[in-house]
């Protein structure tokens, strides 16, 4: 009995178990109308994306669009954005700490017709609208 509560003692953490933040993943992907669009599993959401998000959650944004983007904040609470150029093929991570409506833009660097790639009509400007509750 005495070896079974020390063992209890020892696997819970002091202060019951932390919760861990959920993830919302996104993605920056090419299209041929337009160039990019915003993605979230296998939705595309368009070049003005909106999620819901509880407070506390983390958004993991690739970009997985051939091109490179600058990311920046035009609306809401203060996000730790870091570094604002994102390559192609790298991930950010913000975490949405404050309840309120945030707006996020990324502007490609390179042009579609740069990249070497053909698009229908001219590139998209991103816009995320995020509603953090």
């Amino acid at each position: 009995m005495i070896a079974l509560a020390a063992v209890a003692c020892i696997a819970a953490p002091v202060g019951g178990a932390a919760a861990a933040s959920p993830t919302v993943r996104m993605a920056i992907v090419h299209t041929v109308s337009g160039c990019h669009v915003w993605q979230t599993g296998p939705t595309a959401r368009g070049p003005a994306g909106k999620v819901t998000l509880k407070r506390g959650t983390r958004l993991e944004l690739r970009a997985t669009c051939p091109m490179d983007f600058d990311l920046a904040q035009v609306a809401g609470p203060r996000l730790a954005l870091g570094e604002p150029r994102m390559y192609a093929g790298t991930t950010r991570t913000l975490v949405f700490r404050k309840p309120g409506v945030y707006r996020l833009t990324a502007k490609n660097i390179q042009s579609s017709e740069q990249q070497g790639l053909q698009t229908l009509g001219p590139d998209n400007g991103l816009t995320l609208t995020v509603v953090v509750r």
